[in-house]
């Protein structure tokens, strides 16, 4: 009984989690006939494994998330960095939330 308790609470705390804070797993991505939506809620599986991993093993992740207090927050704020900054890697774009770097205009070259 206990067991089945557990597990029930990890489900519905990761699917409370999915839909809620930021993945937008709704009920509607059901299996369909032509398999889009189960490729898409595959995909975003994967990408809250890879948050998961992030916020146990990188601790600029989790300096980035103590500082948007938020995970909905931090989502938005890395769109918003990513749209507007040129940076090689997603740590440096991580160290640009915790330290508060303001977003620049982006670098266009010159085509004439």
């Amino acid at each position: 009984m206990r067991g089945g308790r557990a597990r029930w609470k990890i489900e519905n705390e990761t699917f409370n989690t999915l839909k809620n804070q930021g993945y937008h797993l709704e009920h509607n991505y059901g299996h369909g006939e032509r398999n889009l939506s189960v490729v898409l809620a595959l995909l975003m599986i994967l990408a809250f494994l890879v948050d998961q991993v992030q916020q146990l093993c990188c601790p600029v992740f989790r300096a980035a998330w103590d500082k948007m207090k938020t995970k909905c927050h931090l989502w938005e704020e890395l769109r918003h960095h990513f749209r507007l900054l040129l940076l090689d890697s997603m740590a440096e774009l991580l160290m640009a939330l915790v330290r508060g770097i303001a977003p620049r205009k982006p670098v266009f070259e010159d085509s004439s």
